[in-house]
């Protein structure tokens, strides 16, 4: 792992570059009615490269908060100040993704709460927290146990209305629970790919 004098991750940086340009590349296609299958989401089952991105993205904050706070721990800058400024960060990133879904035409009735900066601040909280107040043996087990615990629900919760487990959008159990407690307008209407309970193995 080269480190430039500033002591920053080299390869770290360079990843968050390529992945940034993958993002652009991705959302400025050139003509949307010509685009390359890999450049496309896939509209439910299976992946493409392009559905790697926002994981990419996660990857690197994790690895970055990882770096930034074991330096304050070792520093002993005290965890009530590393608290304030990690919950602050969070809002700010929220607040953004809030204005960038406002701002168009300023309807909250039609607001979409949640977002991809919303989901970046929703993990970026909690991964900071659970990595100053907890220990890797913590983290991994609470991590293994959010996947297995969301894998469980969603294959086995029936859909309210539906007397089943449901996996196709629109009608699965994290769509319902978006529709419950999400408030204004959702991305596809009947469900939100940045949703509440679909953040939780994001984390």
């Amino acid at each position: 792992m080269s480190t430039e004098s500033s002591g920053r991750l080299v390869s770290l940086d360079v990843f968050r570059g390529l992945t940034i340009a993958a993002m652009i590349v991705v959302n400025y296609p050139g003509s949307w009615e010509h685009v390359y299958a890999p450049l496309l989401h896939k509209p439910w089952h299976g992946i493409t490269p392009t559905d790697l991105i926002f994981p990419f993205f996660l990857f690197i904050m994790g690895v970055s908060i990882a770096l930034a706070y074991e330096k304050r721990i070792a520093k002993g800058v005290p965890k009530k100040e590393m608290l304030r400024k990690i919950l602050f960060r969070g809002l700010k990133i929220f607040a953004v993704g809030i204005f960038l879904n406002l701002w168009h035409e300023f309807d909250f009735s039609e607001l979409r709460v949640a977002g991809v900066l919303q989901r970046i601040a929703l993990v970026f909280v909690t991964s900071a927290l659970l990595f100053i107040f907890t220990g890797w043996k913590s983290q991994a087990v609470l991590g293994g146990l959010i996947l297995i615990a969301y894998w469980a629900a969603m294959m086995f919760i029936p859909t309210p209305g539906y007397g089943q487990p449901m996996l196709e959008p629109g009608i699965n159990l994290a769509a319902w629970v978006d529709s419950f407690l999400l408030p204004g307008r959702m991305w596809q209407g009947t469900w939100d790919p940045e949703g509440l309970l679909s953040t939780l193995p994001a984390m």
